[in-house]
């Protein structure tokens, strides 16, 4: 009997980014001082004893834990979105956590039962899971940054990022406003990416569950936060989605169906993140100070920067192809990330971390000189 035929896995999805960086990789490793990698943005400094104490609190506990999440996690996720970002109205109800938010966007609109026929409008400079989670689920996706480029199109959901993976670039009141506005009169679901929210330099970055851009009505908004930035707790992969209560109601049938469940000791290790803001300003500093000393080390270098209001990274350019600009700083055995990653719109940018300890990025400056 034949076998049916078989898609292959990840046939349809684009390739994963970070194993096109292979060569500049060896070539920046080969310089005589070592390798300087400003690529992934992932914390190096430690997770604070006020939140390794919660996971400890935890780490007996032998039950399964609930999808849903512990009434104190909820309530800590309720209450921080409001002390933090001036978010109100919110109840604990509204609150989902997750494991970790990339998850929760590639996961996104299959749980949301989206499916062939239906649009993802994702910015046209991007984190790529976006479209990865809308290329699962068999979606059409769209790069638009404005409602003007959609014209009289209805998509199923559009994702904002603000402040943005990789630009840093923020999205004010008004803009957030029509936004919300333009999505309710067509009946679209806005996924706002806010992972970024707690490192803002240069201005505001408002929540799209802001009352200035919500008016208090969270219908069809989902705000992703994620605790690996500010927390450092990128290896708890921890996260959660707040916002329209059905919705979030809609993501728990489907996530206690499928097992996607957060540990325990995870839910008590991000309780008491979310309940304490002092390690969350001191890690903020930590990352203010290196960008101090990196940014103008980088335009002394000959680069502009772009946008870079807020986040973990500089998004930079001297106007060339991104690639030419990645093995420009490999020569100097400092590796970045090329901006085409995050679409075609990125191709003359690099977006370079600020997640290295005080000596790498020091070691980064002198290299730049």
């Amino acid at each position: 009997m034949a076998r049916p035929e078989r898609r292959p896995p990840g046939r349809t999805l684009p390739e994963f980014p970070w194993d096109t960086l292979a060569e500049p990789r060896t070539r920046a490793r080969a310089h005589p001082d070592g390798l300087v990698d400003l690529t992934v943005g992932t914390p190096v400094d430690p997770v604070a004893p006020v939140v390794r104490d919660g996971l400890a609190e935890a780490s007996a506990e032998p039950g399964y834990p609930t999808t849903v999440g512990t009434p104190a996690l909820r309530r800590a996720a309720v209450d921080a979105l409001g002390r933090r970002f001036g978010v109100t109205g919110l109840s604990v109800e509204a609150v989902l956590p997750a494991i970790g938010t990339k998850e929760l966007i590639a996961g996104l609109p299959t749980q949301l039962g989206l499916g062939p026929g239906h649009t993802v409008v994702i910015p046209e400079i991007a984190y790529p899971t976006y479209e990865v989670g809308a290329l699962l689920a068999g979606a059409t996706v769209v790069r638009a940054d404005s409602l003007m480029q959609l014209g009289p199109s209805s998509p199923a959901l559009l994702y904002l990022n603000s402040p943005s993976n990789p630009s840093g670039k923020i999205l004010g009141v008004d803009h957030l406003r029509k936004v919300v506005g333009w999505a309710r009169d067509r009946g679209v679901i806005v996924a706002a990416d806010e992972c970024y929210l707690g490192l803002v330099w240069e201005g505001e970055a408002p929540s799209i569950l802001d009352p200035r851009v919500s008016e208090g009505d969270h219908r069809g908004l989902l705000a992703l936060h994620s605790l690996s930035k500010t927390s450092n707790l990128a290896s708890y992969r921890a996260g959660f989605v707040a916002g329209d209560e059905s919705l979030i109601d809609d993501l728990l049938t489907v996530r206690k169906h499928a097992g996607l469940i957060v540990p325990t000791p995870v839910q008590t290790a991000m309780t008491a993140a979310l309940a304490d803001d002092a390690h969350e300003a001191e890690q903020r500093e930590r990352y203010r100070a290196r960008r101090d000393q990196l940014l103008p080390a980088v335009e002394e270098a000959g680069f502009r920067i772009d946008y870079s209001e807020a986040g973990l990274y500089l998004w930079a350019t001297r106007d060339e192809y991104c690639r030419d600009t990645v093995d420009w700083f490999a020569e100097r055995g400092v590796l970045v990330a090329p901006g085409e990653f995050y679409g075609p719109a990125g191709a003359r940018h690099v977006r370079i971390a600020l997640t290295a300890t005080d000596a790498t990025i020091a070691e980064a400056v002198r290299r730049l000189a």
